[in-house]
């Protein structure tokens, strides 16, 4: 699926439409980036830190699955966290590419109908997801996660273009 960049002059029939454009550009970027990668290089880190774009998306997943259904809608999801091993983020070698990136679109289309189904301003449910705060409105959470994107991206586009992926938007 290709996702044109969301212009600033695109009509838009609210700030949640704004919302989901962009965040399905950067999803969708994501997908793209890593489905270049030679399949040894989805798996391999080349910087210091450690991480592998398989594990950015895996990460990625997590945090809209933490956002969207552990925080603001209050559910239980199990292991929120099961993007990590202790402070790494961690794929097991059993995971493949095909369903990481099929995990990603699948929360993000969850994401989307929840911002087409609730009103911006609502409040998140209560849960450990606030560590003690008040909960968040749907429209912080959703900035939050533009940022986690818009910065993983511009991780990603460096870790791609290094191993000889895509380079550019």
């Amino acid at each position: 699926m290709v996702t044109e960049f969301p212009e600033p002059t695109a009509p838009a029939t609210g700030r949640g439409e704004v919302f989901l454009r962009y965040l399905d550009y950067f999803r969708e970027t994501v997908v793209a980036k890593v489905s270049a990668l030679a399949e040894g290089e989805v798996r391999r880190s080349i910087l210091p830190s450690g991480w592998t774009p398989l594990e950015l998306v895996k990460h990625l997943r997590h945090v809209e699955l933490r956002w969207i259904e552990w925080g603001f809608e209050g559910r239980d999801v199990g292991d929120p966290w099961a993007d990590r091993r202790g402070d790494r983020w961690y794929v097991a070698p059993e995971e493949t590419r095909e369903d990481l990136l099929a995990a990603l679109r699948a929360q993000g289309a969850h994401t989307r109908a929840v911002v087409e189904g609730t009103d911006l301003a609502a409040v998140g449910a209560p849960g450990e997801r606030w560590e003690g705060a008040e909960p968040a409105s749907l429209e912080r959470v959703l900035f939050h996660l533009l940022q986690e994107y818009a910065r993983h991206l511009g991780h990603l586009d460096i870790v791609a273009e290094l191993a000889g992926g895509p380079v550019g938007e």
